[in-house]
């Protein structure tokens, strides 16, 4: 397994992790920032990742940009899921979207390594058909997404 795709199982176990801290709802964000890096360390340290390895790096830079991003990455999820909710949706399936959809959103990676990575994360932490569900709805909001945007790649 490659270094980045670690990191994004690291960046999609925190942000599960996080989604159960007791936040206020008014300062979610700032309250999740001071949350997010003693969960990390403690993931991260569990399996001997140094915070000076560039995994370590990757993952630190996906949750805190995530987070920053949480408003819009989940209004943006919201659009793409007609039947479910937000809060229907299994947590660890929302928080693999919620990884996904920010480095679809506010990074130059493009868009195939992004959904593959995040099926590929649901088919190693979820259920069988959890892949599928992540990649109907990466997909469909890569399509959506303004290709215009900063950091964006338009598909090959």
């Amino acid at each position: 397994m490659g270094q980045r795709r670690k990191a994004r199982e690291f960046a999609v176990q925190c942000i599960y992790a996080l989604d159960f801290a007791e936040v206020s709802g008014d300062f979610r964000e700032y309250g999740l920032l001071n949350e997010y890096p003693e969960v990390l360390r403690q993931l991260t340290s569990a399996e001997h990742i140094s915070p000076s390895s560039p995994v370590y790096a990757f993952a630190d830079e996906l949750v805190k940009n995530t987070i920053i991003n949480i408003e819009d990455i989940e209004a943006e999820i919201d659009k793409y899921t007609e039947h479910w909710s937000l809060e229907s949706i299994a947590h660890l399936d929302k928080s693999i979207l919620i990884v996904a959809v920010y480095e679809l959103m506010f990074t130059d990676t493009p868009a195939p390594v992004i959904i593959n990575e995040g099926i590929e994360i649901a088919k190693k932490f979820c259920s069988e058909h959890t892949g599928k569900f992540i990649n109907g709805i990466l997909d469909a909001i890569n399509k959506g997404i303004p290709h215009s945007m900063p950091g964006r790649q338009l598909p090959t």
